[in-house]
């Protein structure tokens, strides 16, 4: 499962079970880390997910600003859930979304809507890529 972690929501994807592809889910709306890791967690057993990926923001020169922190501090609330947690960078995966979600027709009604999600499917991919790699 693919997480994009942000102060108002939470964009979530899902992988096939062969790990190749991921694929946008949903968005939750962040209600603090304690809810919205337990709403990751119900979506976790509800769909099989033995894991998550979260999108670590990392600024362009590498470094780990507040909201890396923030990022971060929810991973660790995921983990008291006893989720299991990889980060991945997520460096302009929100603008690649956005690309993908234009180039399928979507109008800015819809791009507002599903960005989220499609910026974890982006963050998810990049993961499910790496593994293919190693």
């Amino acid at each position: 499962m693919g997480l994009d972690y942000g102060g108002r929501r939470v964009g979530v994807a899902l992988s096939d079970p062969e790990r190749r592809l991921a694929a946008p889910l949903c968005t939750l709306a962040h209600r603090g880390w304690g809810p919205t890791a337990a709403a990751v967690h119900g979506l976790m057993q509800e769909h099989g997910a033995e894991y998550v990926v979260v999108g670590l923001p990392r600024n362009m020169d590498g470094s780990l600003g507040a909201q890396a922190e923030e990022t971060l501090g929810f991973c660790g609330a995921l983990e008291k859930k006893g989720v299991k947690v990889h980060t991945q960078d997520e460096r302009l995966s929100s603008l690649e979304a956005e690309e993908l979600l234009r180039a399928g027709g979507a109008g800015a009604k819809n791009l507002r809507e599903k960005v989220d999600q499609a910026a974890a499917a982006v963050i998810l991919q990049r993961h499910l890529d790496a593994l293919r790699v190693q």
